[in-house]
């Protein structure tokens, strides 16, 4: 499959896409940088109140910090429509996850694996709800990290699910990220629909 802007006017089909993770790990700056719209961002800046509350020790030089969500879009050259909305990473605002969630094809998890306990509950999320994802590790330092085959087996993954290196900051990068979701997505579909009794 391949990606870019669609030369056709009007495109086919439009669909949800959730980006998800835990604190800093890089969701707002995959939608940015993918977006072919200014994203919107409900981004509020990090206070002394989050001392104690937010583990800013792998994320220094973050400053602020997603309370809603995070918005854009992504048109891919067969004409699909991705319309992504970025999760808030803190569990004080995980009541947001279930608004946000509804009705999406499926899910990106972004993976720090210097803090690969963060991504817990967003991989359980997505399993006990039955939604499409994959697993983006988003390469913060090329020399830090682990195989794709240690996370998968720390996240205790299904053999199906796609697990993949990244760096959302660059954006043919994250639309690879976007690409495999889809992917995913239409090989998960297409075995639901063969092990349908005809």
């Amino acid at each position: 499959m391949d990606s870019g802007r669609s030369d056709a006017a009007d495109p086919s089909l439009a669909v949800k896409i959730v980006v998800a993770g835990g604190f800093g790990v890089g969701k707002t700056t995959l939608v940015g940088s993918v977006s072919e719209i200014r994203p919107l961002r409900t981004d509020e800046q990090l206070t002394e109140k989050s001392v104690g509350v937010d583990d800013l020790s792998l994320v220094q030089s973050k400053t602020t910090t997603t309370v809603a969500m995070d918005f854009g879009r992504i048109t891919l050259r067969t004409g699909l429509v991705l319309y992504l909305f970025g999760t808030p990473g803190q569990d004080r605002f995980w009541f947001m996850w279930d608004e946000l969630s509804q009705g999406a094809l499926g899910a990106v998890v972004l993976v720090d694996t210097r803090r690969l306990a963060d991504c817990f509950a967003s991989v359980d999320y997505f399993e006990r709800r039955g939604v499409p994802f994959i697993v983006g590790i988003n390469r913060f330092d090329t020399n830090t990290g682990h195989s794709i085959e240690a996370v998968r087996d720390a996240l205790d993954l299904d053999p199906a699910i796609p697990v993949i290196t990244c760096d959302v900051r660059q954006k043919e990068s994250g639309k690879q990220v976007l690409i495999t979701l889809v992917e995913h997505v239409l090989t998960s579909m297409a075995g639901r629909r063969d092990t349908v009794p005809g």
